[in-house]
This record gives structure tokens, C-alpha cells and sequence, in this order.
């Protein structure tokens, strides 16, 4: 897969189907595939097909008896898990193990020296706790894929989260854990969903200090958010060391995404992304982008393009 990029992906996750106003839709990724298809990034394209994330590796984030209830929510033709946000059909508990799978996969294919990957997966993950469904999420694809690779591989994985929402899930995964750094940038938590992510949110026990919120103002723009990179986040990365990078990569922080209001542009999802390349080129540390939050189809197909572009220094 040399001067390829890897795209984990499958056409089941477009099998996964939520009712027709529901921002998180298939038609996220059909979009997403037909621009990166058409456009600069097409001849380097190298779909790549997960595999559902074993049982054991779904445990070690989530309750057995969760996960459980949710096939059995499944197979019954439910059409919501704890809250109807949470959307599901007959097929959402095979499609988010697929979910999930694909970033076991992508640590795989980084481990045998692929510098950048790609995981356009749905259901997202990052609010996903323990034992409960939240924010659209199923399975915490982010900290199921960070876990196995931090255990697997005995790894130092880096975390970044710049979804506009702050990833409950993936904190309280790995929240007395110092062999994972998780860093989010995110909407005011006193105003925005979850209503976490505050900045005395440190990590407990042998992880304190490894977690890092960065709440900001609503209408915060790209100034606010690269002089945090600039002012906070890049001296952490760097004092951490990392030797796997995971972004939990939404696009709803972007101005013409009515999921937030935190008015970024591509332009400044692009300057985050440049943070990214020169830590993982400092540190020989993989990069595996994982996709959550975007829901204006415009926006996050522009986004995610220009991203990727970026992490593969052909901007």
C-alpha cells in the first residue's frame, strides 16, 4: 500500500438506517466517497474491508451485558437505544461492530508501516459510555481501536478530538490510563451536549494529567482554535511523545454545520491537520482518522478532502 491511502470502508455501514430527518445518515458517507472517488485523492484510494471487532475487544470498553441487550434491541426491530437519538434497525449491531473493526484494522495496517488511514464509519463513537448509547453513537469505535492498539502493540497513543462536541466515551475510557493522552477541543460544556469536557477534567489515579479539555467560547472561528494548538496543545503532544496518533475527526465545529456553533472553516480544519503531520513526522507516529460528527454534506465533504490532503502533505 505504499503511496496509498488506506480507506477502511464497507457499504454496510450505509445499512445502518435512521429515519429521513436524522442528521446522522447514510448519505454522510455516499458523499463523503463519491468526492474523495472524483477528486485529487482518486487514483490513491485503496478501499480496504473491515472486520467485525471480536467480542473480547468490545468488552474491554463496553458492558457484556450492553452489548447484548443491544442485538437483542436489534433483532427485535427497535427503533432507539437509551434515548431516541440513538437510532437503530435490524442491522445497526453488525454494522457498528464493522464500525469498530475498522479501526482495529486500520492499527494493523499502521503497524506494518502505513503512515495514514482513513476510517469513514458509521454509527460514530465518541459519546458512547460503558453501558449506554448516547449522541447518535453505538460502539466508541475510537477507544476500542486505541485500546487494542495501546494493548496490543504496547503503544503511547495519542487521542485528538476535535468533534464540536467533547467525547465523554472516550474520557472515560481512558481516564486512569497513561499510556493514552486524550485531548478534545470542544463547545462550552455548560452550553453544549454532553455538558462534559470541563477543563478540571485531568484524569484520575495514574492517568491525571493525561487528559486534556479545551472547552471554547461559541463563535470561537479558526483564530481561537490555532492559537490553542499553538498556546497548549502542541507543547502537551510533544511532551507525551506519542506512538500512535487517532483523530476523532468531526466536521460539525464548521460554520456551515447547524450541529454547532463553533464557525470553523475547511481552511482552519486544514491548519489543525498540519499540527498533526508535523507530530506524526517528529515522531514516527501513524496517523488514523476516524470519522464522528458532520452532518452538512457540503462542509464535511470539503473537510474531510482538504484533511486528508493535508495529512498526506499534498496540500
Amino acid at each position: 500500500m505504499k503511496n496509498k491511502l488506506p480507506v477502511i470502508y464497507t457499504e454496510d455501514f450505509l445499512r445502518h438506517l435512521t429515519s429521513p430527518h436524522h442528521p446522522e445518515s447514510p448519505k454522510r458517507l455516499e458523499a463523503i466517497l463519491d468526492v474523495l472517488k472524483r477528486g485529487e485523492l482518486g487514483n490513491l484510494l485503496e478501499i480496504v474491508p473491515p472486520e467485525p471487532a471480536s467480542f473480547d475487544w468490545l468488552t474491554q470498553i463496553h458492558d457484556p451485558y450492553y452489548i447484548i441487550r443491544l442485538e437483542e434491541y436489534c433483532l427485535r426491530g427497535r427503533s432507539h437505544i437509551c434515548g431516541t437519538d440513538n437510532e437503530i434497525c435490524y442491522d445497526s449491531f453488525e454494522v457498528a461492530k464493522l464500525a469498530a473493526g475498522a479501526v482495529i484494522k486500520a492499527v494493523d495496517l499502521a503497524e506494518k508501516g502505513v503512515q495514514v488511514i482513513f476510517c469513514p464509519v458509521r454509527p460514530p463513537g465518541h459519546h458512547a459510555e460503558r453501558a449506554l448509547a448516547m449522541g447518535f453513537c453505538l460502539f466508541n469505535n475510537v477507544a476500542i481501536g486505541a485500546n487494542y492498539w495501546q494493548k496490543s502493540y504496547q503503544k503511547r497513543i495519542l487521542i485528538l478530538d476535535w468533534d464540536a462536541h467533547h467525547g465523554n466515551g472516550i474520557q472515560n475510557a481512558f481516564y486512569a490510563n497513561d499510556q493514552v493522552f486524550y485531548i478534545s477541543i470542544h463547545e462550552n460544556p455548560r452550553l453544549s451536549f454532553p455538558g462534559t469536557g470541563y477543563a478540571e477534567e485531568r484524569g484520575e489515579g495514574p492517568g491525571e494529567g493525561y487528559t486534556l479539555n479545551i472547552p471554547l467560547p461559541l463563535d470561537s472561528g479558526d483564530v481561537a482554535y490555532i492559537e490553542v494548538f499553538e498556546d497548549l496543545i502542541d507543547s502537551a503532544v510533544k511532551s507525551f511523545q506519542p506512538e500512535g496518533i487517532i483523530i476523532a475527526a468531526g466536521f460539525d465545529a464548521h460554520r456551515d454545520d447547524d450541529m454547532s456553533f463553533m464557525n470553523l472553516t475547511t481552511a482552519g480544519f486544514a491548519e489543525m491537520t498540519e499540527f498533526v503531520r508535523y507530530w506524526s513526522e517528529s515522531f514516527k507516529a501513524p496517523v488514523i482518522s476516524v470519522l464522528e460528527g458532520g452532518y452538512e454534506l457540503e462542509s464535511l465533504t470539503a473537510s474531510v478532502e482538504t484533511h486528508l490532503k493535508v495529512l498526506l502533505g499534498l496540500d
